[in-house]
């Protein structure tokens, strides 16, 4: 089994990175990876200024997958994620969305027990464990891990879990992948900043798709086929995933762009992945069977 340690980490996805590791297209890796604040917070009386805050959203990698070309896609099936026992939430002044009414930060350890992260005792929010942060290489200059685009990265879209294959582009050689930012749970916006962030394990298999020209990033999973964009406007961002949706109905399936929008219109469901990153994400839904019954093969994509 391949596998990259927690001391494999980058800060931005960039060209320039050098690989942890090389596999070749089909390989399963496991990254072991830190919370988005790279474990630096143990405890609820932690002040702020003690953080570094030039240590925030690492990834784990970047993994170098031969035979990967600018052009290509890879095809990132998510199989296991194991998350550690205890989580973390912040915010306060300029974080989130409520971050304008508060007046000091607030740290909250979170421990995660019996498929539950704890925010109180009277207060269990059931664990959705996904995936925060998880891209390839920008063709151009680095892109913090910290922000989301078309390459990926801090997408902070919690359909990416157990069960999803995301499609990624790959833009440089080897597609220099690499993932972390781990959350427990994570509703739709991640209106507070963060979801409850925790460090573990991934799991996925690397696959290199060739000729194919998809509007990236894609997930497909058991219920649902989905685009996601960022932008940095949230309406942006929502307009392009279902354009991107609207476009790969059209030339991958032959749907008339008229009948995939009064599809989306029906039957799809255009929501928030996050509102609180440099860029905004949305994505666009779209159930699977009619995916499916318009011929898109998606059997070959899913996690077995």
């Amino acid at each position: 089994m391949n596998r990259i340690s927690k001391e494999h980490l980058i800060y931005a996805m960039s060209p320039e990175n050098e690989p942890a590791l090389r596999v070749t297209s089909g390989s399963r890796v496991v990254f072991e990876t830190c919370d988005c604040f790279e474990d630096q917070i143990t405890s609820a009386d932690m002040e702020f200024g003690e953080l570094d805050w030039n240590r925030i959203n690492p990834a784990t990698g970047p993994v170098y997958v031969e035979g990967a070309e600018p052009g290509d896609i890879l095809a990132v099936k998510i199989e296991k994620i194991n998350i550690a026992s205890q989580g973390v939430m912040v915010t306060g002044p300029n974080l989130g969305v409520m971050g304008f009414d508060f007046t000091q930060n607030t740290i909250r350890m979170v421990p995660v027990e019996n498929g539950c992260a704890v925010l109180a005792e009277n207060l269990k929010v059931p664990i959705n464990p996904m995936i925060g942060v998880i891209g390839t290489a920008p063709a151009g200059e680095a892109i913090s891990c910290g922000t989301p685009g078309d390459h990926g990265g801090n997408l902070d879209c919690k359909q990416n879990r157990e069960g999803t294959t995301l499609f990624l582009p790959v833009n440089v050689p080897g597609a220099l992948f690499a993932l972390g930012d781990l959350h427990a749970a994570m509703g739709d916006g991640e209106v507070a900043v963060c979801g409850v962030e925790v460090a573990g394990e991934v799991t996925v298999t690397l696959e290199v798709i060739k000729g194919k020209k998809w509007p990236l990033p894609m997930a497909v999973n058991k219920d649902h086929l989905m685009t996601l964009a960022s932008e940095k406007e949230l309406d942006a961002a929502a307009d392009r995933a279902v354009v991107n949706m609207v476009c790969f109905l059209h030339e991958e399936l032959q749907i008339a762009k008229e009948e995939a929008t009064f599809l989306l219109s029906a039957a799809g469901d255009l929501r928030v992945c996050q509102i609180v990153d440099p860029l905004k994400t949305a994505r666009m839904e779209l159930p699977l069977t009619f995916a499916k019954a318009a011929g898109f093969d998606a059997d070959i994509y899913l996690v077995k």
